[in-house]
């Protein structure tokens, strides 16, 4: 079954578990073949604060912390259409993320592996948020090895249950999409239990672990960094 999430700045683990539950590797007569999760991606909401959208959370040397960036305020930006949200680069704020990336896990074992590829991209200074987020989730499910089919919605979709003779009547239902709708489940002022339900709740290696325990939700990039190529192991489970 399809998912159904937001656009989001270096995700957080769970983000890529749910984006990884519905991809399989199947054998025929030809071999073994990848059948990619479907995911959407809302592109047609208004852009909302204080979300993962420009934020993310990684471990530092003094345990949790965030990292966003700014974005052009147009009329009142939280009314404006999330692919039309300009990225603000007047501070240097590229180079702020990756001075803390650095020093937060220029130690982790797979660091030099993907250091250059991350950076490449937010150098490259794509002038939307839509466009960031969208080479980001691609890059950090490449390598990975996370496939995926990411398409766009094509409309705003609400849930039938919540909207019938109200003011979303009239609009389509996410139930005609057909997918798992996780566009609120998944935030950072909330807790999730995405790991969980996919029986994927269990820690891995972090630098810092000694000092502060092990902290979960954190961007995907925290567990790539630590991991490498057992990332997808600790994000799939070929069982469900």
């Amino acid at each position: 079954m399809p998912i159904l999430l937001n656009t989001a700045y270096m995700p957080p683990v769970e983000y890529f578990a749910a984006m990884a539950s519905e991809f399989t590797l199947s054998v025929s007569r030809q071999g073994k073949f990848v059948e990619p999760s479907v995911v959407y991606l809302e592109a047609c909401e208004n852009y909302q604060k204080q979300s993962w959208r420009n934020r993310c959370c990684f471990y530092s040397a003094s345990g949790k912390a965030a990292l966003s960036f700014p974005v052009v305020h147009d009329n009142g930006t939280h009314s404006n259409p999330i692919k039309s949200i300009r990225i603000d680069y007047s501070t240097q704020w590229v180079r702020q993320h990756e001075r803390a990336i650095v020093s937060a896990y220029s130690t982790s074992a797979f660091f030099e592996y993907y250091r250059d590829g991350l950076f490449a991209v937010l150098e490259s200074r794509p002038e939307t948020l839509w466009e960031l987020n969208l080479t980001l989730i691609r890059f950090f499910a490449d390598k990975i090895g996370i496939s995926v089919d990411l398409r766009e919605t094509p409309d705003f979709f609400v849930h039938d249950d919540v909207c019938r003779g109200g003011v979303w009547d009239g609009m389509p239902r996410v139930e005609s999409l057909g997918a798992v709708d996780l566009r609120e489940a998944i935030h950072p002022k909330r807790e999730n239990d995405v790991l969980g339900r996919l029986n994927l709740k269990k820690p891995y290696f972090q630098v810092f672990s000694e000092k502060y325990g092990f902290i979960k939700s954190l961007s995907v990039m925290d567990l790539l960094f630590n991991e490498g190529p057992e990332s997808i192991s600790l994000l799939y489970n070929p069982s469900l």
